[in-house]
């Protein structure tokens, strides 16, 4: 069966694994790519300061307007929304967020709202409300991080019940919270809370982790969702790719994410995940 288009709105990097770089993860699996860079970086930030380059307000939204209007959106199955360079970008991109689900109305709009960590924000504060305020809004698929959904969800996410409530209170029917509470010492986890409930999966924390792996987890997550897998089988296959990418790259000491070297645990990956469902709190007005 063909596989759609998936549109990528992130930043894009000369070296290395972050940002709009997660698109050769869905094309690996199979998924044509169109790429839209919102800044133009020689390297991630974490590896020393650098000159970036942030297209005109008018040049990208002329750009975006152009992309709206092409003929082909209908092929376009998914849009990835990452790292914004500029506040400004939010509502040309909305646009073609838009436009995409005009053109497909089965398109799936996954925000990935990269704005900040435990270390605080690393975007303007006004690049963190276009996220929350231009983006979220129109996402079917949210993947935050622990530090990120509390920001723009303005609640706590200290446990599980506060993490959740946050989740729910972001906007998308389906939110992944990255870096969620673990249940065992050691490990970190993925929360997915979604209309049919939550579920959290586990693996071991890989210390010295490069950067980069919110990116290629919201690529992974996206493609199993795109090729059908329900959500469970879809977080479970997500989840272990990652950790063995992360893992792999770490041994390598390369200090970025070796997505070429690692491309088997992009489509099959071997590690176990144990899936648990949470229970949740019955919310006011939810069916029995």
């Amino acid at each position: 069966m063909s596989r759609p288009a998936v549109l990528v709105v992130s930043s894009h990097v000369v070296r290395g694994a972050v940002g709009g770089r997660s698109g050769f993860v869905l094309e690996r699996l199979g998924f044509r790519l169109w790429s839209l860079p919102t800044v133009v970086l020689p390297w991630h930030p974490g590896h020393g300061r650098a000159h970036r380059i942030v297209p005109a307000a008018e040049d990208f939204a002329a750009l975006a307007a152009d992309i709206a209007a092409s003929p082909r959106l209908g092929e376009i199955g998914a849009v990835l929304t990452g790292y914004l360079g500029h506040a400004s970008q939010a509502g040309p991109v909305a646009g073609i967020v838009r436009a995409v689900k005009a053109a497909n109305p089965a398109a799936i709009h996954l925000a990935d709202p990269v704005i900040g960590d435990e270390a605080g924000l690393y975007v303007p504060a006004e690049v963190a409300a276009a996220q929350r305020d231009v983006l979220l809004p129109l996402a079917d698929l949210a993947t935050p991080n622990r530090f990120e959904l509390a920001h723009l969800a303005g609640r706590p996410t200290e446990d599980m019940p506060s993490l959740v409530a946050a989740a729910r209170a972001l906007g998308p029917p389906t939110v992944l919270v990255t870096s969620a509470p673990a249940l065992m010492r050691g490990r970190i986890g993925v929360a997915l809370v979604g209309p049919e409930g939550v579920l959290t999966a586990e693996n071991p924390l890989v210390a010295n982790a490069p950067n980069g792996t919110g990116d290629l987890f919201a690529a992974l997550f996206l493609a199993r969702r795109l090729a059908g897998l329900p959500d469970e089988a879809a977080l479970a296959g997500a989840v272990a790719g990652t950790f063995e990418v992360v893992a792999r790259s770490v041994a390598a000491g390369g200090g970025e994410l070796e997505l070429a070297a690692a491309q088997d645990s992009l489509e099959r990956p071997a590690a176990p995940v144990d899936v648990r469902r949470w229970a949740e709190p019955r919310r006011p007005g939810a069916r029995p």
